[in-house]
């Protein structure tokens, strides 16, 4: 929505939630900082109400008591200050800027962000830090609300009740230099090198508050003394605003909700991210995850899978990065991501594929560090990026139960057994957070570990025995030292990227929904750039490289 707004030909963008009620001094308030003269950027945090004792009149002008009297201003910002409730949405913040000369701010939007609900607060972030802009935080200045637990009162239109709370709280932009694209402004001399500027309201006139410092800008508004200009004031009429800002702090309570606070997510995270603290805050009620490993030469098909994922309202998955660039990029894109520090730091950007020595040490992580994510009582599903989900898996490869590997078959024939030697697909399974799958997979990261091939025949080897010696029926393995069973999924609901040649299909999408497919695996072909090809070609493809952003162009 931010980035197709700039398309937009308005001179202001403004963003409000739908249930936000906003009062006149709103559009008083815009009409000021338009006429500033420079770029802007405001936001605001409208009060949470569950009392509120005035409803519309049938126009919708004009509020009304219960007596049908008109309610004048001031007596709706009073009872909307003394019913005020602390405000922890902070999805319904308030945000508008005018078209300028300046853009908004000079970061990337990501697709999302790993700290869930804070996307408002990075914008605010990135406007303040881009320094381009002159940002306030008119929360003083705007009356807005809205209703918590909204329970009609009556028939009419707009009015609810229930129990007043007096406890208020504000908020605060604690950003870096918010000023500094103003240099050169004289009407913001004083004001420019604050880190903390307010919009407040006293009397018809706005004044520009500093509350690091306890400094108030006083400034008329246009008609009484111009914008361009400084204005010398009687004494009289300075002491009068200053004492009205102070009374607003007074009366509103200490600006103490800061935006470092509100960037603080529920459980505490140590920087860089460890795979403890993710699992503990990503992991879904089943204590499940899905864990995705790549290194910086797949970042793009990475942020694919995981855009796709986030289209599905999946939000339980975490990104192992190979490599310092990968964690970065991830970092930045807003992903969950941890940095395996043991992983081979020498991955080719374009010579790391099937069959390479690259692609044998990468493989060997995947299966140790789902291996450690099971030991801490986390049950997984590994996918590679390389895998386009067309739905959810979960529900399906968790149904088989405890002490049940589940995993992609990697046969191409059409017909026959699927489980035949060395079909074991390592790079989608499902594995239970149990004893019995714990021990085998100690054993497959012991095999990988002292073979010069990569993890997948490991897997086979170790769980359905040397030439398939441990298998049962045409599509399951028994591997009795650990009583692990093995089985392997349906191809039509989990093909591979050989089977039923659905690549090759004029729309592959179509094919595979007719087939019900789950999931695709873009494998069997060689190299990262035709792999990348062809899957951006299919069209089964949900990340814009050029923008950094998720294209969700189908559900």
């Amino acid at each position: 929505m931010v980035a197709r707004s700039q398309g937009f030909a308005s001179d202001i963008c403004v963003f409000v939630h739908p249930k936000t009620i906003l009062l006149t001094n709103f559009v008083s308030a815009l009409n000021f900082v338009h006429e500033l003269d420079c770029d802007w950027f405001l936001f605001a945090s409208p009060h949470n109400l569950s009392y509120f004792p005035f409803y519309l009149d049938k126009d919708g002008k004009h509020w009304l008591r219960e007596d049908g009297k008109r309610v004048k201003m001031k007596e709706l910002q009073e009872v909307i200050t003394q019913n005020s409730q602390p405000n922890n949405n902070e999805g319904r913040l308030i945000m508008a800027w005018n078209r300028g000369d300046f853009p908004l701010h000079t970061g990337t939007l990501p697709p999302f962000l790993y700290g869930k609900g804070i996307h408002n607060h990075w914008v605010i972030n990135e406007v303040a830090s881009s320094e381009l802009r002159f940002v306030l935080d008119a929360s003083w200045s705007i009356s807005s609300f809205y209703m918590t637990d909204p329970t009609p009162q009556s028939n009419k239109c707009g009015g609810w009740s229930g129990d007043p709370s007096i406890e208020e709280r504000s908020w605060e932009c604690a950003g870096n230099s918010l000023l500094g694209a103003l240099y050169g402004s004289s009407l913001f001399h004083e004001a420019k090198h604050s880190s903390l500027v307010k919009l407040l309201r006293c009397n018809g006139t706005y004044l520009f508050a500093d509350t690091s410092d306890n400094i108030v800008h006083i400034f008329g508004n246009a008609k009484a003394f111009g914008l361009l200009e400084r204005r010398i004031l009687h004494f009289w009429r300075k002491k009068k605003l200053a004492a009205c800002a102070r009374d607003v702090n007074s009366s509103h309570g200490v600006f103490n909700w800061s935006l470092k606070d509100q960037l603080k997510p529920s459980v505490g995270l140590d920087y860089p991210f460890t795979l403890e603290s993710l699992l503990s805050i990503i992991a879904d009620k089943n204590r499940t995850i899905v864990l995705g490993v790549a290194g910086f030469s797949y970042k793009d098909m990475l942020m694919s899978w995981a855009c796709r994922l986030r289209g599905l309202k999946m939000t339980n998955f975490i990104v192992c990065a190979l490599d310092d660039e990968t964690y970065e990029f991830s970092v930045l894109q807003g992903l969950p991501v941890f940095r395996d520090s043991s992983a081979p730091n020498d991955t080719s950007f374009d010579d790391c594929h099937f069959g390479t020595k690259c692609f044998q040490r990468v493989t060997k992580v995947k299966s140790r560090i789902v291996l450690e994510i099971l030991k801490l009582g986390y049950s997984v599903l590994l996918s590679d990026v390389d895998v386009y989900w067309f739905k959810d898996p979960l529900p399906l490869v968790s149904s088989f139960g405890p002490a049940v590997l589940v995993a992609q078959s990697d046969e191409f024939n059409t017909t026959g057994p699927i489980n035949m030697p060395r079909r074991l697909n390592s790079g989608f399974y499902f594995a239970h957070s149990d004893v019995s799958t714990i021990a085998a997979l100690e054993k497959v990261v012991k095999h990988a570990a002292n073979s010069g091939l990569s993890e997948q025949p490991s897997f086979y080897d170790t769980l359905c025995g040397l030439g398939g010696s441990n298998r049962l029926g045409d599509n399951a393995c028994f591997e009795s030292e650990t009583n692990l069973t093995v089985h392997f999924l349906d191809r039509n609901l989990f093909p591979n990227g050989a089977y039923g040649g659905l690549w090759e299909e004029r729309d592959v999408r179509e094919a595979c929904l007719k087939k019900g497919c789950f999931i695709l695996h873009n494998n069997w072909i060689s190299g990262r750039r035709k792999k990348l090809e062809r899957q951006v070609l299919s069209g089964l493809w949900e990340y814009d490289i050029s923008t950094r952003r998720c294209l969700l162009s189908w559900h």
